[in-house]
C-alpha cells in the first residue's frame, strides 16, 4: 500500500537527462539547456526539484567546466540554506563533488559561502522607494551558521589549498564599519570560528578582525564618547532597546532561550562605540574560549595565541597613535598567567631599549610599560620593582652617556625615549608606591633611595620639563613625602621658560601652553565601553581615592602662570578640582595635547605647592 500511495519519483524533463541536455548544448543545441537555467532560477522552486536536479548535477561534474560557469553560478544562487535538512545534505555533497572535479569553481564557491556568513536583508518597498533595509530576523540563523562552516570544511577537505584562496574573499566581503551592529558581530563571529578548523588562517585573521576594530576605535574619540553618553543620561525620552545576540559573550548576561537580553543602559550612546563594544566582547569571548578547555588554563593553546596576538600587536598597535580599546586584547590574555605578563613586559622593553627600533615606536613602548605596570592588578610588586630596576639602570647609563656630550640638553626629538622611559617610571611610582612601601617601609624606602631619582631630576637633559605635568606634580609630591627628591626648583624654573602661544579665534584671545610635548597617551587608560569593560574591569587597577591627609598634602592651591594639562588624564579624575587651581578653556589645546583616553578612575592634575 505504501508504494502504491507513494508519489513516482521525479525525473529531469526537457528531452532527456540532465548528460544528454549538456551534450546538446556543446553541440549548439541551447533550447533545453535555457529552459534547464530557467528552471534553477525560479524563486518558487521545490524541495523535491532541487534535489532531483542535484542529484544528477552530483553524477555529471565532469562536464562542469568553465565554458558552463554561468551555470554553475545559477547552482550557487540556489536557496538551498532554508530548505529541508535532505536538500541542504544534498547540496553540500554536490559542492564537493564539484570543486574536487572543477577547482576552476573554487573561488565562486567560497565566495557563496562566505556571503552567507551574514544574516540575510530585507527591503520594504513602498512607492518604489526602499522604506527598510533591516536585519532579518531568522530564527534559524545559528543553525545556518552552522551548515556554511560544514560547506566550508567540505571544501577544504577535497582541495588543500582552499586557506590561500579564502583569505582575500574573507578581507573582501568584510562589512563595512556603519553596517548594522548585527552583521558585523555575526562576521567577526564567523571568521573566529574559521580559525578553530583552518588554524593556519588564525594568524591573518585576527590581523584583519583588529584592523577594523583599530577603524572603529580611532573613529570614536574618548571626547566623542564621554559626550554622547552625557547627552544620552540627560535625555528624558531615552528609548529601552533588547538586543537579540547569538553567541555566548557573557556569563553574567541575564539569558533568555537563545536571546542575550541588553538593558538600554548596556548600550553605548555613541553608535560606532556601540559597534566596537559588541565587537570588543566577542574577541574577549573567543580569547578565552581558546585558551581555556573544560574551564582549565591550556598552557599551550595559550602560548600559541598569545604569539598570534603580540605579532597582531607590533604590526597594527604599536605604530597607532592613541587607540583607546583595541590594545585591552594584550590586557585580557596577560592575565591569565603572570608568564605572559612577564613576556609582554619583556618584549616591550626590547623594543624601548633597542636603538635600531625607530624612535617613536621606542616612545610608544614606554608607554605601554608605564600604563601596564600602573594598571594590571595581577602583576605582583616583585615584578613591578624588577621593571622599575631595569627602567632605572637603563635611565642612568642614558645619562652617563648623554650628560656631559654635545647633546646635554632637553629636546624631544634627541631623547624622545629618554623622556618616554622617565614618564613610565614616574606614572608607575604614582600608581605603585604605597605597595613598594607596604609592610616595611624603611625597606621600601630604602629601595626607593637606591633608584637615585635625584640624579635623573637633576640632569641636563631635565626629563621634568618634557614629562606631562599631571605625572610631574604628583611624582614631585610622592618624592617629597618621602624625601626621595626635591622637585619644586627645576619645576619652578620649568615654568618660567614656557612660552604661551596667543591665538585668536571665536571666544576671543587664548593662552596656550604646550603640555605634553612628546605626544604621548596611556594606553591603559580606563576602558570605557560598557559590556566589554566587565571582562576587563576584574584586573584592573582604578586610582584609588585620595585620603584626607593626602588631600591636604597634594592639594592645596597655587596660582601657576600657565595652564596644565587640563584635558590630560589625571585632570577629571574622582577627587573634585580645588578652586584654587587656574583653568583655560578646554578647545584652547590642540588635539594633540590631550589624553586620548577616559579620566575617569584616573588621578587628578594635582598643583602641589612649592614649601615655603
Amino acid at each position: 500500500d505504501e508504494f502504491i500511495s507513494s508519489p513516482p519519483r521525479k525525473t529531469v524533463r526537457f528531452g532527456g537527462t540532465l548528460t544528454d541536455i549538456l551534450l546538446k548544448y556543446e553541440k549548439g543545441e541551447t533550447t533545453d539547456f535555457e529552459l534547464l537555467k530557467h528552471q534553477l532560477s525560479d524563486p518558487d522552486i521545490k524541495d523535491a526539484q532541487i534535489i532531483n536536479w542535484l542529484h544528477e548535477f552530483r553524477a555529471s561534474v565532469a562536464y562542469l567546466t568553465k565554458e558552463l560557469e554561468q551555470l554553475v553560478s545559477i547552482l550557487l544562487k540556489l536557496p538551498w540554506l532554508r530548505r529541508s535538512r535532505e536538500v541542504v545534505e544534498e547540496y553540500l555533497g554536490f559542492l564537493g563533488n564539484l570543486v574536487s572535479a572543477q577547482t576552476v569553481h573554487l573561488r565562486p564557491c567560497l565566495r557563496m559561502i562566505v556571503s552567507q556568513f551574514v544574516p540575510p536583508r530585507i527591503t520594504i518597498r513602498e512607492d518604489d522607494v526602499d522604506i527598510s533595509d533591516s536585519d532579518d530576523d531568522d530564527e534559524n540563523l545559528s543553525e545556518n551558521f552552522n551548515t556554511c562552516h560544514r560547506a566550508l570544511q567540505t571544501v577544504a577537505r577535497y582541495v588543500p589549498s582552499t586557506p590561500q584562496f579564502l583569505m582575500p574573499i574573507l578581507v573582501e566581503n568584510f562589512p563595512f564599519i556603519n553596517k548594522s551592529e548585527r552583521t558585523l558581530e555575526c562576521y567577526v563571529h564567523n571568521l573566529l570560528r574559521v580559525t578553530v578548523y583552518l588554524p593556519t588562517l588564525r594568524l591573518q585573521i585576527l590581523e584583519l578582525i583588529i584592523e577594523k576594530l583599530l577603524k572603529l576605535d580611532v573613529s570614536t574619540p574618548q571626547q566623542d564618547i564621554e559626550d554622547a553618553e552625557e547627552t544620552a543620561n540627560n535625555s528624558d525620552s531615552e528609548e529601552k532597546s533588547t538586543e537579540e545576540g547569538l553567541f555566548d559573550m557573557e556569563e553574567d548576561e541575564e539569558r533568555k532561550g537563545n536571546k542575550v537580553v541588553s538593558s538600554s543602559s548596556e548600550r553605548m550612546a555613541h553608535p560606532l562605540a556601540e559597534r566596537l563594544d559588541i565587537l570588543m566582547t566577542i574577541l574577549f569571548s573567543y580569547i578565552k574560549d581558546v585558551c581555556h578547555v573544560d574551564g582549565k588554563l591550556d598552557i599551550n593553546n595559550t602560548k600559541d595565541l598569545y604569539r598570534d596576538l603580540v605579532s597582531v600587536f607590533d604590526k597594527l598597535i604599536l605604530p597607532t597613535h592613541a587607540s583607546c580599546h583595541v590594545q585591552y586584547f594584550m590586557f585580557y590574555i596577560c592575565s591569565f598567567k603572570l608568564g605572559l605578563a612577564e613576556a609582554f613586559l619583556d618584549h616591550l622593553w626590547k623594543k624601548l631599549h633597542d636603538p635600531n627600533n625607530p624612535s617613536v615606536i621606542r616612545q610608544t613602548a614606554g608607554s605601554y610599560i608605564g600604563s601596564f605596570l600602573a594598571r594590571a592588578k595581577f602583576i605582583p610588586v616583585v615584578t613591578v620593582k624588577a621593571c622599575l630596576d631595569l627602567l632605572v639602570n637603563w635611565m642612568h647609563k642614558y645619562i652617563d652617556n648623554q650628560d656631559t656630550g654635545a647633546n646635554a640638553y632637553c629636546d624631544v626629538a634627541l631623547h624622545g625615549p629618554f623622556y618616554s622611559t622617565c614618564q613610565a617610571v614616574f606614572y608607575t611610582l604614582i600608581f605603585r608606591h604605597k605597595q613598594l612601601l607596604d609592610g616595611n617601609l624603611r625597606k621600601g624606602l630604602s629601595y626607593l633611595q637606591s633608584l637615585n631619582f635625584e640624579r635623573i631630576v637633576m640632569c641636563q637633559l631635565n626629563p621634568l620639563k618634557i614629562c606631562i605635568p599631571s605625572v610631574v606634580n604628583l611624582f614631585a609630591a610622592i618624592t617629597r613625602k618621602y624625601q626621595l627628591v626635591f622637585c619644586y626648583t627645576i619645576i619652578e624654573r620649568n615654568n618660567r621658560q614656557f612660552i604661551p602661544v596667543v591665538r585668536s579665534g571665536t571666544g576671543g584671545d587664548l593662552v596656550q601652553t604646550c603640555t605634553n610635548p612628546l605626544d604621548s597617551f596611556f594606553p591603559f587608560d580606563p576602558y570605557m565601553l560598557k559590556r566589554s569593560k566587565k571582562t576587563i574591569d576584574p584586573f584592573y587597577q582604578f586610582w584609588e581615592e585620595l585620603s584626607a591627609e593626602d588631600l591636604e598634602n597634594l592639594k592645596k592651591p597655587i596660582k601657576r602662570g600657565t595652564s596644565e594639562d587640563e584635558d590630560d588624564d589625571f585632570l577629571k579624575g574622582e577627587t573634585p578640582q580645588n578652586d584654587g587651581v587656574v583653568g583655560i578653556a578646554p578647545n584652547s589645546y590642540e588635539s594633540n595635547t590631550r589624553s586620548p583616553v577616559s579620566s575617569i578612575g584616573s588621578p587628578p592634575d594635582c598643583c602641589v605647592p612649592y614649601p615655603q
